[in-house]
């Protein structure tokens, strides 16, 4: 049989080892080929004559990043006969252990025997393909790709390449939030079916994962005036509830329609996270798969047999796998209303992998942390606030200078009563994550007290004319040189005098003309820069050291004064 030709292909058969009363949960692994137990490695040689999962997006655990196999993924999607063709891309995402592999093998059976009425299989063919098995541990990481790329004709006599693509599971305690949303982001971006693999039900938090992890990727897109993604099926496993919503699609289709409902009594927040499915894909559907039966959870040797799957499973297992690839239902690849060939797709898997390996994007968080970031973010706020409006009754606005160290110790009384407000709010995140924010708040008080001192200094008359002042006091120096030097005979220093003179009286003119009108303040900003270096490394010093001189000179003086006049007055005394 073609199945069976099939299955020596894809590989050996997949052990199950679930514990008894387990649901069955069927993930995917890294290690199955034909005729090894080992994905091909990054470095290896991927080889199209025995068709297996080839693993495209490699996950680092160290730093948490990801990496593309350009090498493999070009062997694959740039091979003669199909690098052309319009693409479909099926993938299957959700949480870890909830059988994506397993649905995915289903798939590949489907695709080699199309034409067959029995595609599904023998009763007693073990299932296999992209490898799965039991267990409560994640095997896949990244995301897998099947190597041979399937070519299809569709009615309208066009032939399109059939790509199925498997996912590392979401939510494993080995990966963080920014992981899935990556991992869902990619695969979703670069899929035109995203089968979204849920357990029984559409939970909350299924949707708000969902919202996350759509907005990440379409915030690596480029702007977008569109739907930026295609077709989203809800697949529900292990749907318990067929009296209310039959299995299948139709059901699916009320059930998906009662959980997207958009309700006026709703709450701010779930009304958004349905209106932002409802706007980033241009098709959404719902299929409601029930239970494989008790031999596929219990039985810790189950290897796929159809002969151990409930019948109820199977007829609507024959109804999902055409729905999803046949001929007439494919959906081709779009990116901005264009179709994307394989070619095409290289290249888009190597500009969105880019995006995510830089600092572009904001990492996603969990919603602890996002909300522990919020607590500490407003109370850092809070404290500033409280510390600005001080420093305000003190100098700010049209408040008269004040000694800068009079405001220094204002500043110290504030940022204490800041700090001890901050410490004050209950926050959440714990003693540590919260003195981070108690470090940005010290930081940020002192940026804002040296814009309080530049509005104090801005008050002091003496400030506002050290600019002129130095420039004064630097064309009289200049003046002065360049007339003792010309005396002497000295006329090139004479002459650099009188350019600097010209330079400082030009640059005066220039400073008054900025102040008056307001106009190329960069300039006026730059000539008060060097007037204040000028004053602070030459003036100031020489003033300082002249004032220090003359005092010295002016203690001196007085201490020979009074020492003549005691002599004198022991003279005078002598002499009585």
């Amino acid at each position: 049989m073609a199945e069976r030709d099939a299955a020596r292909r894809a590989g050996p058969a997949r052990q199950r080892p679930d514990p008894p009363g387990k649901l069955y949960e069927e993930e995917e692994e890294e290690d199955a080929l034909p005729d090894s137990d080992a994905l091909p490695d990054s470095d290896d040689e991927v080889d199209l004559d025995k068709p297996c999962p080839i693993q495209i997006v490699l996950a680092h655990e160290d730093d948490h990043n990801f990496e593309l196999d350009e090498e493999a993924l070009e062997k694959i999607l740039l091979q003669e006969h199909i690098k052309d063709l319009n693409i479909v891309v099926v993938s299957v995402a959700g949480a870890f252990r909830k059988g994506k592999s397993f649905l995915l093998d289903f798939m590949l059976r489907y695709m080699y025997n199309r034409n067959s009425p029995c595609w599904i299989g023998g009763n007693t063919e073990p299932l296999t393909g992209f490898t799965w098995r039991g267990g409560c541990e994640r095997e896949t990481t990244g995301i897998q790709i099947w190597s041979e790329v399937f070519v299809v004709d569709k009615p309208n006599g066009t032939k399109v390449a059939v790509l199925l693509m498997d996912t590392q599971g979401a939510f494993d305690s080995q990966s963080t939030i920014k992981d899935c949303a990556t991992v869902f982001a990619l695969s979703t971006m670069t899929s035109s079916v995203q089968v979204y693999n849920l357990s029984q039900n559409i939970q909350e938090d299924d949707l708000q994962h969902l919202q996350l992890f759509t907005e990440y990727g379409r915030l690596a897109m480029e702007e977008i005036y569109q739907k930026p993604f295609q077709t989203l099926m809800f697949l529900i496993r292990d749907w318990s509830y067929p009296y209310e919503h039959a299995y299948g699609l139709e059901g699916g289709k009320k059930f998906l329609e009662k959980r997207l409902q958009v309700k006026q009594n709703q709450h701010e927040e779930l009304q958004n996270v349905r209106k932002h499915i409802h706007s980033c894909f241009s098709n959404l559907g719902c299929f409601l798969l029930p239970h494989p039966g008790l031999k596929v959870a219990t039985n810790p040797n189950f290897d796929g047999r159809l002969n151990d799957i409930d019948e109820d499973f199977k007829k609507e297992l024959r109804n999902l796998v055409p729905l999803l690839l046949a001929p007439e239902n494919l959906v081709e690849k779009e990116i901005s209303g264009s179709k994307v060939t394989c070619r095409d797709l290289v290249e888009y898997f190597k500009a969105y992998i880019k995006i995510y390996q830089g600092e572009e994007l904001p990492h996603p968080k969990s919603m602890l942390q996002a909300t522990a970031e919020a607590n500490n973010l407003a109370a850092v706020a809070g404290a500033k606030d409280l510390y600005s409006k001080g420093m305000e009754q003190v100098c700010g606005g049209d408040k008269p200078y004040i000694a800068p160290s009079d405001l220094e110790r204002k500043h110290q009384d504030f940022r204490e009563s800041a700090v001890r407000q901050f410490r004050s709010v209950k926050k959440m995140g714990g003693e540590e994550f919260c003195r981070r924010y108690q470090e940005q708040l010290e930081v940020e008080i002192d940026e804002i007290y040296a814009n309080f001192v530049k509005h104090n200094d801005g008050k002091n008359i003496f400030y506002a004319a050290r600019t002129p002042a130095t420039l004064f006091a630097v064309m009289f120096a200049m003046y002065i040189t360049s007339g003792l030097t010309g005396f002497l005979g000295m006329n090139s220093i004479a002459t650099l005098c009188n350019l600097v003179l010209g330079m400082a009286l030009i640059s005066f003119c220039t400073w008054a003309y900025v102040k008056y009108s307001g106009e190329f303040r960069e300039v006026g900003t730059a000539i008060d820069q060097i007037a204040e270096a000028i004053w602070e490394q030459v003036l100031k010093p020489m003033s300082d050291n002249l004032l220090e001189d003359h005092m010295r000179q002016s203690v001196k003086n007085s201490i020979k004064a009074g020492l003549t006049e005691q002599v004198a007055h022991h003279a005078r005394l002598k002499t009585d």
